[in-house]
């Protein structure tokens, strides 16, 4: 657990709450926290200080899927006593084992894939029991969220069927990426096992798949096309949550708008999609109607 006086290193762009946490909430109990590029695992050593406690990790993030080299961290972190925690949720327990590389604590955002069906709100987190017992005894008794029995029920309901939902959205998702490589109006992907990925190698050493969540850069001549895209696109809805059985669409331009602190390291013409449950048939005919807009 974190006091008054301790230090983090966090990799950059992490989920919009997680950056909250450590940059707003944190700061006011004298906590501080380094903001790196995580792809290179030196600068973890880099940033370290006598008072780090922990090691925070999303890999890969879920906007442009950075990663981290995760043995690599946790060799740094585990030779100076430092605790490490990652977000798995883009991965899930199938796609990737961080515990195998040396991770202490793993979470997962349960509201996405775990449960699957959009309608449950909750979290997991898994490490050695000593430790768990330890976050069960402390904070989470008096500040941890405790759900329902009947969310947890829907929950055990939506592990049932996540192998065969991770299969059809990763499998969905590739498909619809391999007609948008093609398309004249996409500038780049961005999907950690696509072939241009800058650390597709280390995704595919560390990762047993891709799931269905991926971001495009479009060739747009103003904000308003690319809004006007979003907007056009019927089989997708608009949203920031994902894992679940519909198809969603998120541009930069409404995260930039809502985010805590702007940030150029997302580009204005990125737009995240997260691919369901629905026929890649239907959603590819959409896509293509829409980019008549850009």
């Amino acid at each position: 657990s974190l006091s008054q006086g301790d230090h983090v290193v966090c990799i950059r762009k992490p989920y919009s709450w997680a950056n909250t946490l450590f940059n707003v909430f944190l700061t006011r109990f004298g906590i501080e926290t380094t903001m790196i590029d995580g792809r290179d695992p030196a600068n973890f050593r880099k940033a370290m200080r006598k008072n780090t406690q922990l090691f925070y990790l999303e890999s890969p993030n879920t906007f442009t899927f950075e990663l981290q080299d995760l043995a690599a961290v946790s060799a740094i972190a585990r030779q100076h006593g430092i605790t490490t925690i990652i977000d798995n949720s883009y991965n899930t327990p199938l796609h990737q084992h961080p515990v195998d590389f040396g991770i202490d604590i793993v979470v997962h955002t349960a509201t996405k894939y775990l449960s699957g069906h959009s309608d449950v709100v909750a979290g997991v987190i898994c490490g050695q029991e000593e430790m768990i017992r330890k976050i069960f005894s402390t904070e989470l008794m008096t500040l941890g969220g405790v759900i329902s029995p009947h969310d947890a029920w829907l929950m055990i309901r939506g592990l049932r069927t996540l192998p065969i939902r991770l299969k059809q959205s990763s499998e969905s998702a590739e498909e619809i990426i391999s007609f948008l490589e093609s398309h004249p109006k996409v500038e780049k992907i961005l999907w950690p096992f696509h072939s241009s990925f800058e650390q597709a190698e280390l995704a595919k050493r560390q990762m047993k798949g891709c799931s269905g969540l991926f971001s495009v850069l479009l060739k747009a001549q103003s904000p308003g096309n690319i809004e006007r895209f979003c907007d056009s696109l019927v089989r997708f809805l608009l949203a920031v949550s994902w894992g679940g059985y519909e198809s969603l669409v998120f541009p930069a331009l409404t995260f930039n708008g809502i985010a805590e602190e702007k940030s150029e390291e997302i580009p204005g013409n990125l737009v995240r999609f997260y691919i369901g449950l629905e026929d890649p048939g239907g959603l590819i005919e959409d896509i293509e109607r829409a980019m008549k807009q850009l």
